[in-house]
């Protein structure tokens, strides 16, 4: 297990985060992307939406995430009876006491799996997404601070259409990832299979304190230069330009690229950014943030083949 002074740069940082891709790989196979982004997401501060049809094994992956970085883990399920309280939790009152004691919700933890956040209705979508924001709740007239470090993995069924409460354009744009967890090779599926994933022993690499102490390095100590940041501007820019999207980025989309670079950049051992740390992040920053014409998604297109279009014309500057 890591210690503080483990965290810093001259202990090789690269080699520790090697190591907790290496745990979570004991239990889960494939999808190398979805669990990047995912600890990315964690170590900057933000959330992911991850989009998946049934089966894919999300409970699982998150739960083993959990445990190698020793953070406290729960899940929901959305469904139309799911409330607000639940998310957030109650005051109630106590016969024996005679006094109001505080019942936690399912946001009192560090990792969150929301599993089919479009099935829950929308005022219990907001009540989620309003504790996201603000690493917070209210409850009885009290603020409550919710467990750092905090993130939510809320997950949606791409298939279904009936039941749900699809997420507005805004809210979706409170999640700095929107990530695919897309089905594995014929050769992974061999592997699971063969596997043993319920024996393995999971190590911890990190556990929150730590996480903490390196959220606030990444902020403090990873450098964007000016170059890039005029990379990101245009980039986005270039979102509102293409005629196949109704919608283009907005300026969380900055921060979400901000902050996501400059995780990644130290998660590879870099105190800089470089273009390839954009490049690599403008998929899961942006699908969720643009929204194609009708006439171009009948076809087809989809957000993705937009993304590398945009990426293919804007010029990347030379480092």
């Amino acid at each position: 297990m890591a210690t503080t002074q483990g965290v810093e740069r001259d202990k090789d940082i690269k080699q520790q985060f090697a190591q907790l891709y290496n745990e979570v790989h004991k239990v889960i196979i494939g999808n190398e992307d979805v669990i990047e982004d995912i600890v990315i997401a964690l170590f900057a501060g933000g959330h992911i939406l991850l989009e998946s049809v049934p089966g894919m094994g999300k409970t699982v992956l998150t739960n083993t995430i959990s445990n190698v970085l020793e953070c406290e883990f729960k899940s929901l399920q959305g469904t139309p009876d799911l409330t607000a309280k639940d998310i957030t939790g109650e005051m109630r009152y106590d016969e024996n006491t005679k006094q109001y004691t505080l019942r936690k919700g399912a946001v009192f933890t560090n990792i969150l799996l929301m599993d089919e956040i479009n099935r829950a209705p929308p005022k219990t979508q907001s009540a989620l997404l309003e504790a996201m924001e603000e690493k917070h709740t209210s409850i009885g007239g009290k603020t409550y601070d919710l467990p750092a470090p905090f993130i939510v993995i809320a997950t949606q069924n791409p298939l279904e259409q009936e039941g749900v409460y699809p997420l507005p354009e805004a809210q979706q744009d409170r999640f700095m990832f929107k990530s695919v967890l897309k089905y594995l090779s014929t050769e992974e599926e061999v592997m699971i299979m063969k596997s043993n994933a319920g024996k393995h022993e999971l190590g911890s690499v990190f556990n929150p304190a730590e996480i903490q102490i390196i959220q606030r390095e990444i902020e403090d100590t990873v450098f964007m230069s000016d170059s890039i940041l005029d990379y990101v501007v245009r980039i986005i820019d270039e979102t509102r330009q293409r005629r196949e999207l109704a919608t283009g980025a907005s300026p969380r989309a900055s921060i979400a690229f901000m902050k996501g670079s400059k995780a990644r950049a130290f998660i590879e051992g870099r105190d800089h950014v470089k273009p390839q740390d954009i490049r690599k992040l403008a998929f899961p920053i942006l699908r969720h943030r643009v929204i194609l014409y009708p006439e171009y998604s009948d076809t087809g297109t989809t957000t993705d083949d937009v993304i590398s279009k945009v990426l293919q014309k804007v010029q990347a500057p030379m480092m």
